[in-house]
């Protein structure tokens, strides 16, 4: 009995002096990214219900957001932290108002997200833009903490200090601490390189390496703030090539980050990603799902529990106390934006037998959205009687079409569909409307080529946003060829009176009138300055003067009023899609059928054949096989002297 009763006290001064037994302490963290405005669900709009379950295939939605988070929160005993890594603006009609009503912040703070940073597509609206969105959210008291560590503003102009003022007034912060379950939290926001890369109407605002960043703010959460948990809200994104995969090499460079909540890829992950002490961790894109990480923390020791992606889909009722702001937003849009284009949010304004689908090759909707860039250009500027003002082709980038539009259980399309397909942008006139403007520019034949190798060449290398699609041109090309030379083919023409063959030698001077917004047209410019200039492109009006302002060949939707009303690049589309025949007799216009499938408008002719790679080279490919034809002379001549050493020993 002595012995037994030694034993239990032995056991109990054991137990007591591992405190880690009994102060394990839990924390549940609920996160999303790049939510881009869908407050109602992917891929349609008009087909999302929330108020009901099991009626449609929508993914996502902000209303079924809230109800997890709710459920989550009610399901579990410790604290629930709520994150989102940037991009929650920019991708439905509901952002056209988010200066003036900042639908966007207000939300999550209604959904009740504990901190958000910010994203690329943030800076959209250029600083000035996002320090209204963030002073409105604060006029109305909704609006989430926001985080953000690498922000430089420039000491120069002048254009950033609206939001310069927003940060220094502590509207943003470089992190924040919270305190749960007994545990002191760091929260600090990055922005990533490439999404930096992306954001050019950032300007003057510039972004410090991440890495280094994350560095000095870590040691500050860690030894002077003595926080427990350190959680980095990434803008950067993860990659198939781990080299280049952002948020794992801050991993892998920067100690004492317990979670990266990363954003911007998109990327739809199977499960958490661990790198050295890190877990990183991204929850697809649109909310169409949610991550819910379980952590526990105990004697200094961070683990994870569990963690699920939660598919927000039809089996989730959305909460409908979010369902009805939204409902009284998308009234404000109706007033205040569609209105003046006699358009209303859920109006239809065709019908389809097909998806049109955006995809890493040439695509219908691709197609149908370069076509409507050509169609209304040429329907405002082009002038029978002179040919030179006709809009010959047109060119537009995937990184610009955001959504499909599909053909769902009725086939018919809504204008806040279409909408969706193509959301971006910000116009240059007095009142900075929302929506790419489009321009047109001449350039020459050769230098029409030259935008072509943006596919060929630029593409393979930077990705999915740099693949082109194309109208009233098609071309063919061979990957084997040299970089920026790989073009072997242009035809100008359409698909109803067919095509002819286009001389594009730099001796051809004559010139091609060009359509594009003004963002893909920006790139076009400039994609000489990362080329070595070898894809060098200088737009010109139509008597071949340089044009160093874009914005002067904005196209003019109303000649009869003073200054450039801008013709917006998704009103193109809305009208492009209306001007369809109506082919069923229904009173509603039909997509044709030639959308169905791929248009020949760019393909591969893949050969090693010598003759085809050198055939019509730029000097490009001449140095290229010149300096090849010296290499193996060098080698050939290296191994003629070592022979005849060889042989005379």
């Amino acid at each position: 009995m002595r012995r037994l009763l030694v034993y239990l006290v032995s056991i109990w001064f054991i137990l007591i002096s591992q405190p880690s037994l009994a102060a394990e302490k839990t924390l549940t963290i609920v996160h999303s990214n790049d939510l881009h405005s869908h407050f109602l669900g992917a891929p349609s709009n008009t087909a999302y219900s929330p108020s009901v379950t099991g009626d449609d295939d929508t993914l996502g939605g902000f209303a079924r957001i809230a109800t997890v988070i709710k459920t989550v929160k009610q399901s579990r005993k410790n604290s629930v932290l709520v994150f989102d890594s940037g991009d929650f603006m920019m991708g439905s009609l509901f952002h056209m108002l988010s200066r003036e009503r900042s639908f966007e912040l207000r939300l999550l703070s209604l959904m009740g997200y504990d901190a958000i940073t910010l994203g690329n597509h943030e800076f959209d609206l250029k600083p000035n833009g996002l320090a209204q969105i963030i002073t409105t959210a604060h006029r109305f008291r909704q609006i989430p903490p926001i985080v953000l560590s690498n922000v430089i503003f420039s000491q120069q102009s002048k254009k950033d200090d609206s939001l310069e003022k927003i940060f220094s007034q502590g509207m943003v912060k470089p992190y924040i601490l919270l305190e749960k379950e007994g545990l002191r939290i760091g929260v600090f926001g990055l922005m990533g390189k490439n999404a930096a890369e992306v954001a050019p109407f950032a300007s003057p605002v510039t972004f410090n390496d991440p890495a280094a960043t994350a560095e000095k703010i870590v040691k500050t959460l860690r030894e002077t703030e003595k926080a427990d948990v350190v959680i980095c809200l990434s803008h950067s994104g993860l990659g198939k090539n781990k080299k280049h995969s952002e948020d794992e090499i801050l991993a892998r460079e920067v100690g004492g980050i317990d979670i990266i909540i990363s954003g911007h890829t998109h990327t739809k992950m199977k499960e958490p990603l661990r790198v050295n002490n890190t877990i990183i961790v991204q929850a697809w894109e649109y909310g169409k799902q949610l991550g819910v990480l379980d952590i526990t923390y105990d004697n200094g020791q961070f683990a994870l529990k569990n963690y699920q992606l939660v598919v927000i889909d039809d089996e989730i009722k959305g909460d409908a106390e979010i369902s009805g702001q939204i409902e009284v937003f998308q009234n404000e849009i109706n007033r205040q934006v569609l209105a003046k284009y006699d358009l209303t949010f859920r109006k239809i304004i065709a019908e389809t037998n097909f998806d049109l689908n955006i995809k890493t090759e040439e695509s219908n909707l691709g197609n149908l959205i370069a076509d409507s860039i050509q169609w209304y250009t040429n329907k405002n500027e082009y002038n029978t009687a002179d040919p030179a003002t006709r809009v010959v082709a047109s060119i537009i980038s995937n990184g610009v079409i955001r959504d499909p539009i599909v053909k769902g259980k009725t086939g018919q399309i809504a204008v806040c569909d279409v909408f969706r397909a193509i959301p971006l942008g910000i116009g240059f006139d007095k009142a900075e409307t929302m929506g790419y403007p489009l321009i047109t520019i001449y350039i020459y034949p050769a230098e029409l080529k030259k935008a072509l190798e943006v596919l060929t060449s630029i593409y393979p290398l930077k990705g999915s946003d740099y693949f082109l699609q194309v109208s009233g041109v098609k071309f063919t090309y061979n990957p084997y060829r040299m970089i920026f030379d790989r073009i072997t083919e242009i035809e100008l023409g359409d698909d109803k009176n067919g095509y002819q063959i286009l001389d594009y030698s730099e001796s051809n001077p004559n010139l091609l009138r060009i359509g594009a917004d003004i963002y893909n047209a920006t790139f076009l410019k400039v994609i000489g300055d990362f080329t070595y200039h070898v894809l060098d492109i200088i737009p010109k009006d139509r008597h071949g003067n340089p044009v160093s302002d874009l914005k002067t060949m904005r196209v003019d939707s109303d000649k009869a009023e003073s200054g450039i009303q801008e013709l917006k690049e998704w009103h193109a589309v809305m009208e492009y899609i209306k001007s369809f025949p109506d082919t069923d007799g229904d009173g509603l216009p039909n997509v044709p059928d030639k959308y169905r499938n791929k248009l020949g408008r760019n393909v591969i002719q893949a050969s090693l054949n010598p003759y085809k790679l050198l055939k019509r080279g730029t000097y490009v490919t001449w140095l290229a096989f010149s300096a090849l034809l010296l290499g193996i002379l060098f080698i050939l001549t290296a191994g003629w002297f070592i022979i005849r050493k060889i042989a005379k020993h």
